[in-house]
């Protein structure tokens, strides 16, 4: 990966839930677009749960892995649910109640869960936030009036209201998701690319600094939305 300072464009994609389609065709759309030595692909979390590919979505985002030299894959509160139940057995019925039994389908194989060690090396891989000159990538958000070094990892993860609809300026463009919307939430600090494709919305990259926006419809028979 080249240093921070000699990237010229983020491509930040929002939460995928398990939707192999919409993946597959945000990249079909943005890959002619993304120059590999000067450009960098920035996966917001929630990579798993909900939708039925949770497993084929992981195996696509460590082919683009290999793909492009500048990957950044942050943690979700799912991949963080799948991992605490996984390493500790703790919290099962939480997973499940958020979606966890989708993503434990698609790894079932020879009437087993079975986690490929890469995926799960994958997963322990995944850091809380990415920090740039100007930008903020997080999951769900932060908690006003913290230091980031002093973000508890739980709102970095589940953080709604208090973090959005906050009018206090962490210094930086808050790059986040979790939180869906109809279309992309974007005021002068902060901007939420979740645009809820597990639940029939879109799948959303936002092209940083342009604020340019790439969308495709959940269902393959749904029209691309393209450019917004």
């Amino acid at each position: 990966m080249v240093g921070e300072g000699e990237i010229k464009r983020y491509f930040a994609i929002g939460d995928i839930h398990g939707c192999l389609s919409p993946l597959e065709r945000l990249m079909e759309e943005i890959r002619p677009l993304v120059v590999p030595e000067e450009d960098a692909l920035v996966f917001i979390g929630d990579y798993i749960d909900r939708g039925p590919e949770s497993r084929q979505v992981v195996e696509l985002i460590l082919r683009i892995k290999e793909e492009f030299p500048n990957v950044i894959c942050l943690k979700g509160n799912h991949e963080d649910m799948l991992l605490t139940w996984v390493l500790t057995g703790r919290n099962y019925e939480l997973y499940l109640y958020n979606g966890g039994s989708t993503t434990i389908r698609s790894y079932f194989s020879q009437g087993k869960f079975s986690l490929p060690e890469e995926h799960l090396r994958f997963f322990q891989s995944l850091p809380l936030y990415y920090e740039t000159e100007d930008y903020i990538f997080v999951h769900a958000g932060l908690r006003p009036g913290v230091p980031l070094e002093q973000q508890d990892p739980f709102d970095l993860f589940w953080i709604r209201e208090e973090f959005i609809y906050s009018n206090y300026d962490f210094g930086k463009t808050v790059i986040f998701g979790h939180t869906p919307f109809r279309k992309p939430f974007v005021t002068p600090r902060k901007i939420g690319i979740d645009t809820g494709a597990v639940y029939g919305g879109a799948l959303t990259c936002v092209e940083l600094p342009a604020r340019k926006f790439y969308s495709v419809a959940a269902s393959s028979d749904a029209p691309l939305f393209g450019v917004i």
